[in-house]
């Protein structure tokens, strides 16, 4: 891949939205619910929904400790740059990033929701919540996960390095980069909003 993304180098920029700026989520979503944030709204995103799995996708050098009410076995970490091909001094997402990711997202019991979050909320999370739908959905069609991807969030781009891995791990054919190629860039922004998804076939999660 020959562009260079957009949200390379986004955790050097400071996060201008506010944890008041979270959005008032209802409490009676569906515990099988995905939620996607960027790293400025989890905390809030996490005492509104309760939710019970995190998802980290972020760089190395970016602490972010493991919430008291999760456990460090339902804390997922995967070190990684928000870039598509090599640079020095960043880490590229790989093979086993994305393996990793699977098998957590195929371990969570469903009991409550799972957070993803990157640095904005926009690149590596979305990326990951469409490879959890997939994977969570085998038989589901990836244009129609990828559609209510971009449903529920306008300013979804999801790192197209990540989903052509996903796409090798899940043995989807191409499909999953189609998808995603499809549904296109989404709208500008520096930082995306909390949005949620269910994790039966991707449709947008309801009160």
């Amino acid at each position: 891949m020959s562009e260079r993304h957009p949200n390379v180098g986004e955790e050097e920029e400071s996060s201008r939205i506010s944890p008041g700026d979270v959005p008032k989520l209802p409490h009676t979503m569906p515990r099988e619910t995905i939620y996607v944030a960027p790293l400025s709204l989890v905390e809030a995103t996490i005492a509104e929904v309760k939710v019970s799995h995190l998802v980290t996708l972020i760089n190395g050098g970016t602490l972010v400790p493991t919430p008291p009410s999760i456990g460090p076995e339902r804390h997922l970490r995967l070190d990684m740059n928000d870039i598509c091909e090599p640079a020095d001094g960043l880490v590229l997402p790989c093979q086993d990033h994305v393996a990793e990711l699977v098998q957590f997202t195929l371990d969570w019991d469903r009991n409550a929701p799972i957070l993803i979050h990157c640095w904005a909320g926009i690149s590596r999370s979305t990326a990951a919540a469409f490879i959890s739908l997939c994977a969570l959905n085998p038989n589901a069609d990836e244009f129609e996960l990828a559609q209510a991807l971009r449903e529920a969030s306008p300013t979804a781009y999801p790192n197209r390095r990540l989903v052509a891995l996903g796409d090798e791990v899940l043995a989807r054919s191409g499909r999953m980069i189609a998808a995603v190629e499809e549904i296109g860039r989404g709208e500008l922004a520096e930082e995306g909003r909390v949005f949620a998804l269910s994790a039966q076939g991707g449709r947008r999660a309801h009160g």
